[in-house]
């Protein structure tokens, strides 16, 4: 059962996610906490996918995307409480910049928060394969 969101979580999730779709790498930072944790849905650290950890590795982790990934925007957001965490789903669509490639695709996070900000964002995407 999901509870919903204070008035304070909505304005800092409405925040986020549009510092998000404008690439506002420091409106972003300005969301988390100084030890912020990101788990990304992609990368070498097994079984996770990427961690990133503090605002600068945030930072950087954003700037590298950019660098794989244009016209990145958010849709089809939902957030929604869950207890200790907050949990989001998105649609993302981009531009893959190797070979312009569409990506289209769903994904969530599930978040936790500390002193009014976001602590840690563990990031799931979809992986659109053929079936079997």
């Amino acid at each position: 059962m999901s509870d919903a969101l204070s008035p304070g979580l909505q304005d800092l999730f409405r925040r986020f996610g549009k510092a998000f779709n404008a690439g506002d790498v420091d409106a972003i930072a300005a969301c988390v906490t100084a030890d912020f944790r990101w788990i990304m849905a992609r990368g070498p650290d097994a079984p996770h996918g990427r961690i990133v950890e503090g605002r600068d590795a945030l930072r950087a982790a954003l700037s590298e995307r950019a660098q794989e990934l244009a016209n990145v925007r958010f849709s089809e957001a939902q957030v929604f409480a869950a207890g200790e965490f907050v949990v989001g789903t998105f649609r993302m669509t981009a531009t893959r910049c190797a070979d312009n490639r569409a990506v289209d695709l769903r994904g969530c996070d599930i978040y936790t928060l500390r002193d009014g900000l976001i602590a840690s964002k563990d990031s799931y995407w979809k992986q659109v394969a053929p079936a079997c």
